[in-house]
């Protein structure tokens, strides 16, 4: 119900005209950097041999994700930085919300399989094998992307079914759930209840999936008798959770309290960290700090 709109305009960071063309060169190069880490890294994953194991399945799965999930925001956010053109069409603004509501979801549940993952080879290294088949690897990868369908669905649906009354501007630089609610001219109590409903129980489920499996993980540790094996652990533990808490620290504060649609100028930029700046850093702390991926690399380089 668009009541006539047939664009609206993202005025997020517009306040800053002298920082428009500092912004596109930094989003277009944190862009770059996201396309090539992630590329370099399935690459490495499928020219190797010895990385065809669920742990590299998934970091190769989320390599992808990153890359499309950066391709729906970054691009378009760093032409518009550079050109000042911050149109955008109503459909286009949909689609965008969708496919990026989709990535995102995807994303919080890739982590908590992830989690999962390193908690049945830490925890029950024997079993490992057996729990993680191939057949169940395939099924969490295209459960997590089922459950981003409904989710994208659900909110892109209840939120372009307001009204928007003429009022054309969006506080931010691409179409997100909260800055399109309240540019709206509807009674949006509906909308941000669902928004906290849905989106909260899927952050706060899959991040108590992902804090459970550590806790398990990092109880195992600790009695390990040998220090080498500790540190190796411990080393590839404090990577992961460097994402993971930055991660789910800022999608909970953008969509799993209340009120997470009144402070727009702030949203702003805690947005930068999750949809450019993580799947930029993820091929370097999931995989680069990785002893078989380094030794992998070398091995390719040498070819």
């Amino acid at each position: 119900n668009h009541t006539g709109i047939s664009e609206f305009t993202l005025v997020g960071f517009k306040s800053h005209p002298g920082s428009q063309l500092l912004l596109s060169v930094l989003f277009s190069t944190m862009y770059i950097v996201t396309v090539v880490g992630n590329v370099c890294m399935i690459l490495i994953i499928r020219m190797d041999s010895n990385l065809h194991t669920p742990m590299y399945f998934f970091l190769e799965n989320l390599s992808t994700l990153d890359i499309c999930y950066s391709s729906v925001i970054t691009p378009r956010a760093a032409l518009a930085f550079l050109l000042g053109r911050r149109s955008i069409s109503y459909n286009g603004c949909a689609s965008q919300m969708f496919f990026f509501s989709l990535f995102g979801t995807t994303e919080a549940f890739f982590l908590a399989v992830m989690a999962y993952d390193r908690f049945t080879a830490i925890c029950n290294p024997l079993l490992y094998p057996v729990i993680m088949s191939r057949r169940l690897c395939v099924l969490m990868v295209v459960g997590s992307y089922l459950s981003g369908c409904i989710n994208c669905t659900i909110q892109t649906g209840f939120t372009f079914s307001l009204s928007f009354c003429g009022r054309r501007e969006i506080n931010h630089f691409f179409c997100d759930v909260a800055a399109v609610i309240h540019a709206s001219c509807s009674d949006t109590l509906v909308n941000e209840l669902v928004m906290l409903a849905v989106c909260g129980s899927i952050i706060v489920g899959t991040a108590l999936v992902v804090f459970i499996s550590y806790g398990y993980i990092i109880i195992t540790i600790v009695q390990m008798p040998s220090a080498e094996s500790r540190h190796k652990a411990f080393s590839t533990c404090s990577s992961h959770m460097v994402t993971i808490c930055l991660f789910f620290g800022t999608v909970f504060f953008m969509y799993a309290q209340p009120g997470a649609t009144s402070s727009p100028n702030k949203s702003n930029t805690i947005s930068v960290f999750y949809t450019v700046v993580i799947p930029m850093l993820n091929p370097f702390i999931y995989t680069l700090r990785n002893r078989e991926v380094k030794e992998s690399l070398k091995k390719q380089l040498k070819r």
